[in-house]
């Protein structure tokens, strides 16, 4: 059969109505509140999730420390119902780091945003298993292992739902004796959770023109690993945050250290996507990070048990696309409701997943379907949620002019002037390009020499693959595609050192071949799905689509 002869086959279809596309805390979240409010009216509605992953939370990757207050508000008995939230912060700490020094902020010189009485210290993953099994006990259908490939318009150019991916296409594009065509599902209004970079949201945000007017989209990249701590070190509920060393002045970026529960140690490094030299690479400036003294105290005797990255939006509400569009909405970091000051979005993607469901079960009530949520921007923009990210708007830009400045003005919006009364600065700075346009020449930027890993407290990143379990059928074709082939060589290779081989945490990209005659060899089955490749590549030649079937990590414990 082939290629055209494949897609004349007719697809079965399921109708509901809602469809949720991701399930992180954001979509069920949508999928739990819709369910709930059907029970306290007495009303049916069908609501089903769909994931990539293998299982829900496979994919999930975050710091984390979880602000409850939106869970509290989802499910105000989450205790009795035991929610995995088992580590409160006992203890917040801000390191200034240079290369052999830290200084450590006074408590009391802390904005709120560092602050972190009342919260929690989480494996993201282990909440949003507990949040899928939640929302199955009220009747939510979730199909893991199902990647939503194609977004279906009705004749009216309304999103009508989406589509899985066809299985069993071999390397070649040609079906196997496994194909089977992927299944439609039909909604009366789809929300789109799949956060950061989704593959979809970034086609619905382009289609429907969602950025018009807002400052580009900003990201970062997260790097994590899970360490089984010394027990004679671990400090149950200590939280560290880092600015600083290794990165320059101009790089906006840091780290996080927090003290889990069970011994663990769970440590990360996030740099902004939106830095200039090419040569640098955030794996390795985090392997680097580990190697302070007073980062390094804290694993020494222990053993990494866990590795992972993802992307994070993190341009703030300024970035933030109109949430809605005919057919459908975006929820949590999907849209980019994290807020980097605080380097939390859980408590926003369910904050944001109740809301778009508020306003679906309202509209399925006056019999509507396929058209604007405007109710849910609206919500949105009288929430605790929108005064929190007013708040924060100006963060992330102000570290277009350097660290120290940036520094100094966050304190100043989020510590001087609420003390003063004014919880929302009363100006506001834009960013004009998106990350990946930042990227300059590598001639004009000083060369990094990275050391070598230890094998002990620094690593490599195929060791580091290893401990995330990805995992991708190899004979399919690659989900890390190119619009022109000849672009890795010609131009990033040329012009900028291929520095996919360097932001890629996975070992994904790697040019072979003598000097003359070199090529770029795509490792697909390393990839983790940060997307990191996809926001920073400088020519927007590389193109992450979903694979087939429930291909990438499998994080435990992350």
């Amino acid at each position: 059969m082939s290629q055209p002869e494949q897609d004349t086959v007719a697809r079965e279809s399921m109708e509901y109505d809602i469809v949720v596309v991701g399930a992180g805390p954001g979509g069920l979240a949508t999928a739990i509140r819709l369910k709930q409010l059907a029970a306290e009216s007495g009303r049916e509605v069908s609501v089903c999730v769909l994931e990539k992953g293998s299982e829900a939370g496979a994919h999930i990757l975050s710091g984390a420390i979880m602000d409850p207050k939106a869970l509290i508000e989802l499910f105000p008995d989450w205790q009795a119902r035991g929610a995995p939230l088992k580590q409160a912060v006992t203890t917040d700490e801000f390191l200034f780091l240079d290369e052999t020094g830290a200084k450590s902020t006074p408590h009391w010189l802390l904005p709120e945003c560092f602050h972190n009485d009342g919260n929690y210290i989480v494996s993201l993953g282990a909440v949003v298993r507990w949040l899928a099994q939640q929302a199955e006990a009220l009747g939510v259908e979730i199909f893991a292992g199902f990647a939503a490939a194609e977004v279906l318009y009705d004749d009216a150019g309304a999103v009508m739902g989406v589509a899985t991916g066809d299985m069993g296409i071999g390397k070649d594009g040609q079906p196997t004796d496994q194909y089977q065509r992927g299944m439609e599902l039909h909604a009366k209004y789809t929300i789109f959770a799949e956060g950061a970079r989704g593959h979809l949201g970034r086609q619905l945000i382009a289609k429907y023109r969602l950025d018009a007017g807002k400052d580009p989209q900003s990201y970062g990249i997260g790097i994590k690993e899970l360490w089984q701590a010394d027990p004679a070190k671990h400090q149950p509920g200590l939280v560290v945050h880092t600015a600083g060393w290794p990165l320059d002045g101009a790089t906006y970026g840091g780290s996080f250290l927090y003290h889990a529960d069970d011994g663990k140690i769970t440590i990360g490094f996030v740099v902004g996507l939106d830095y200039k030299n090419p040569w640098l690479s955030p794996f390795n400036e985090f392997q680097r990070f580990k190697t302070h003294p007073a980062i390094r105290k804290h694993l020494e005797g222990g053993k990494r048990i866990g590795y992972g990255a993802r992307a994070i939006t993190a341009g703030g509400l300024l970035s933030l696309p109109k949430l809605v569009f005919p057919g459908g909405a975006l929820v949590g970091c999907e849209a980019g409701t994290l807020n980097a000051s605080r380097i939390k979005g859980s408590h926003a993607a369910i904050k944001t997943g109740m809301l778009a469901a508020e306003a679906a079960f309202a509209a399925l009530g006056d019999g509507r379907q396929r058209d604007e949520l405007t109710a849910y921007p609206a919500a949105f923009e009288a929430s605790w949620l929108h005064a929190e990210l007013l708040q924060a708007k100006n963060f992330k830009q102000w570290f277009k002019k350097g660290r120290t400045f940036a520094t100094l003005m966050t304190g100043i919006e989020q510590w001087l002037l609420p003390k003063l009364g004014i919880r929302n600065p009363p100006w506001t700075i834009h960013r004009t390009k998106p990350d990946h346009a930042c990227l300059e020449p590598a001639a004009s930027q000083p060369k990094i020499d990275y050391p070598k890993p230890d094998g002990v407290l620094t690593f490599d990143r195929l060791s580091s693959v290893f401990l995330s379990s990805t995992h991708h059928d190899e004979d399919q074709p690659s989900h890390l595609t190119l619009k022109d082939a000849s672009v890795p060589v010609e131009v990033n290779l040329r012009e900028y050192a291929g520095p996919e081989a360097r932001y890629c945490p996975a070992a994904v990209y790697e040019f072979i071949g003598d000097e003359g005659s070199e090529r770029l060899q795509i490792n697909f089955a390393n990839c983790v799905h940060c997307k990191t490749c996809d926001i920073k590549d400088p020519t927007q030649n590389i193109v992450w689509v979903a694979p087939q079937g429930g291909g990438g990590p499998n994080y435990a414990g992350m």
